[in-house]
């Protein structure tokens, strides 16, 4: 079986499409913590998951955190994706978990998981970014990919990057996801495999291994999102995110009016998120994917997985969380971008295949 676990802070709305299109794109089964119990609107999410028997729901109250809530939410988030692996490292019905935000969704290949040698213990998901318009009609289906330094030469030249990176073409992360197999003693950090030390872990890769990400994919979503974010306690961002996050605290403390305050939030909008689509789907780099249409129909746990899980929880409940969250001792180094006729060879590879 595969399961995601989450830490989330979100709508209705936004729960019901991050579960549903989980698994029908191949999950059998999730955990979910709910990151504030007590917020608006929680109550609701959390009668929602209950009725849905693939889904564990945990309620993150002063019980869970035993009265130390790290401040961090990503210290929050590790802590909680690890107590899962660590309940799970015994049960051979547990074969990968993966450590998902509330607005990503696993695509990636079962079969190809399958084939990944038994003595290799962690995967990566290789991160597909939701297009972002100020009025979306529905959900995105079309996303941005990883580009090659040519395309990003390109974007940058007709004005579209500020430089040729990967980093600065997607708003949010560029690491993908990692998932780990909990019998292998391996943990999770936000995006990385790492042994109990926090050394980065070995990982099997293949592009048919993949995690969507609706990252502020509206205007409306985009202040939802960042609005939550700078509430949820400190938290760590790449530099060009920290920017973003740095000038929003500083409207967000401004004696605005709302209409003002509005007015201004969707400016930093346009003018670090929106994505021009027309431009970008005539160039030919983005790919369609559209969870709606998965055909993956996971059975619920058997009585005897779900106790496993439940009193797992319920143990871990009583004890202190902090020594958990593991954080990678230093980034996965990068890998050497291909010279331009390695990359040519490949593309002829491909074009041949």
């Amino acid at each position: 079986m595969l399961l995601t676990v989450s830490t989330v802070l979100d709508s209705r709305a936004n729960v019901e499409h991050f579960v549903r299109s989980n698994l029908a794109m191949g999950i059998d089964h999730m955990v979910v913590f709910l990151d504030g119990p007590g917020a608006p609107g929680q109550r609701e999410v959390r009668d929602w998951l209950e009725t849905v028997p693939q889904v564990t729901a945990v309620p993150c109250d002063r019980s869970w955190w035993n009265g130390e809530r790290p401040r961090s939410l990503n210290v929050r988030q590790r802590a909680n994706a690890n107590i899962v692996a660590s309940i799970l490292a015994d049960q051979p019905w547990a074969t990968w978990v993966f450590h998902l935000d509330g607005d990503e969704v696993f695509a990636g290949d079962r079969a190809v998981l399958e084939t990944v040698p038994q003595e290799t213990g962690a995967v990566w998901l290789t991160p597909l970014e939701a297009v972002s318009q100020l009025e979306p009609q529905g959900w995105p289906t079309r996303f941005k990919r990883l580009l090659e330094p040519d395309d990003l030469h390109l974007l940058e030249v007709l004005g579209m990057l500020s430089e040729p990176a990967n980093r600065d073409y997607f708003h949010g992360h560029v690491k993908g996801k990692s998932g780990v197999r909990p019998s292998s003693g391996l943990r999770l950090t936000l995006h990385e495999a790492v042994h109990p030390d926090g050394q980065v872990a070995p990982r099997a890769e293949d592009p048919a291994l993949a995690v969507l990400h609706y990252d502020a994919i509206s205007g409306e979503e985009f202040i939802r999102k960042w609005t939550a974010m700078l509430g949820a306690g400190p938290a760590q961002y790449r530099q060009n995110r920290a920017t973003v996050a740095d000038a929003l605290r500083a409207l967000v403390g401004k004696d605005l009016s709302p209409e003002a305050a509005r007015r201004y939030l969707l400016r930093i909008y346009e003018t670090t998120t929106q994505d021009d689509v027309a431009t970008l789907d005539e160039l030919g780099l983005l790919v369609h994917r559209d969870p709606t249409q998965g055909t993956h129909r996971p059975e619920p746990l058997s009585a005897e997985q779900q106790g496993v899980l439940a009193d797992g929880l319920a143990r871990m409940a009583r004890e202190p969380k902090r020594h958990f969250s593991i954080a990678a001792h230093a980034p996965r180094p990068p890998e050497p971008a291909p010279r331009w006729w390695e990359r040519a060879g490949r593309r002829r590879d491909r074009d041949r295949g």
